[in-house]
C-alpha cells in the first residue's frame, strides 16, 4: 500500500493474518530488516518504511521520530485498524513508544526490541551518527574509518560498524546524512512520567556486544514501565542465526499471552 502524506508517498507492507501488530525498523532500515526479524506466521503484521527509508520518498524535509510516529498513525488509519499491539527495533522501538504514549486508547501491547533512546533527546550512544553524517555527505568513508568511533566499534561492536559503513552505500548521501543527524540528535518528544504511566504488557529485548543500543538504556525502560518484562538475548554480533531465532521465540510467547 501507498500511504500519501503531505506530498510524500510512503510505502506500507502487510503480512499475515491474526492479531494486528504494526511493527518498525531501525534507523537506515526498512521492510526487509522488519521480515528478518519477525515471526513469518501466526501475526498480522503492518509495517511502514518511514521518510527517507526504503521505497519511501525522501526530498529532504525536516525529520523526526514524532512525525514517523504521526506517519505510522495515519498508516494506521488508511488500513481501517483501530486497535492494536506496537513495536520496533531501535529508532522503531521509540516511535512505538512515543505511540504508546500518545494513542493510549489504540494500543494493546509494546514491544521495545534494542531500543537506542529512552525518553531523552541525542542519548550518548546515537552520537556515532552524529560522527557518520559529518563523513558521509563528502562520501570520505576512508575518514570516516580513522574516527574514535570506528576504531571503538571496531574493537567492541562490529555489528554497529558494518550498520554504519551500509550508509557510504545509500544513492542520496546528502539527504541520508541529514536524515541521520536529525534522528541522532532527536527523542521521542516524550517524559519519564509519561512513561511510567504506559499501562500495557510490554516486552523489553536487548543484547550485549552493541555500543548503539546498550542494555542499560533497555533495562532503564524496563524498569520504569510498570507492566514491563525484560528478556536478554544472543548477541547478533556473535551469532545472529541464534539472535535471530531467540527474537523470534520471544516476540512470539509474548504475543501469544496476550491472547
Amino acid at each position: 500500500m501507498i500511504l500519501e502524506r503531505h506530498g510524500l508517498r510512503l510505502r506500507g507492507y502487510e503480512h499475515g493474518s491474526g492479531p494486528a501488530i504494526i511493527f518498525q525498523h531501525g534507523l537506515g532500515g526498512d521492510e526487509a530488516q522488519v521480515a528478518e526479524a519477525f515471526p513469518s506466521r501466526g501475526f498480522h503484521r503492518l509495517t511502514l518504511e518511514c521518510r527517507g527509508h526504503g521505497a519511501s520518498d525522501d526530498r529532504g524535509e525536516s525529520f523526526s521520530i514524532a512525525l514517523f510516529a504521526d506517519d505510522v498513525l495515519a498508516y494506521a488509519d488508511a488500513k481501517g485498524v483501530e486497535r492494536f499491539a506496537v513495536g520496533g527495533i531501535s529508532m522503531g522501538a521509540a516511535i512505538a513508544l512515543r505511540i504508546a504514549v500518545i494513542a493510549p486508547e489504540r494500543v494493546s501491547a509494546l514491544i521495545l526490541a534494542r531500543p537506542a533512546w529512552n525518553w531523552r533527546a541525542a542519548p550518548d550512544n546515537m552520537q556515532a551518527f552524529t560522527v557518520l553524517s559529518r563523513f558521509l555527505i563528502a562520501g570520505d568513508r576512508d575518514g570516516f574509518e580513522t574516527t574514535d568511533v570506528a576504531r571503538e566499534f571496531a574493537a567492541n561492536a562490529p555489528d554497529n560498524l558494518a550498520s554504519l559503513r551500509k550508509f557510504f552505500g545509500q544513492p542520496n548521501r546528502a539527504n541520508t546524512a541529514k536524515l541521520i543527524a536529525a534522528i541522532a540528535a532527536d527523542g521521542p518528544d516524550i517524559t519519564e512520567a509519561q512513561v511510567r504511566n504506559i499501562a500495557v504488557p510490554t516486552l523489553v529485548i536487548a543484547n550485549a556486544v552493541d555500543e548503539v543500543h546498550p542494555i542499560a538504556q533497555a533495562r532503564l525502560l524496563a524498569d520504569t514501565i510498570p507492566a514491563a518484562r525484560f528478556i536478554e538475548i544472543a548477541p547478533k554480533a556473535r551469532d545472529k542465526p541464534r539472535h535471530l531465532a531467540e527474537f523470534r521465540a520471544a516476540v512470539t510467547d509474548f504475543l501469544n499471552q496476550q491472547g
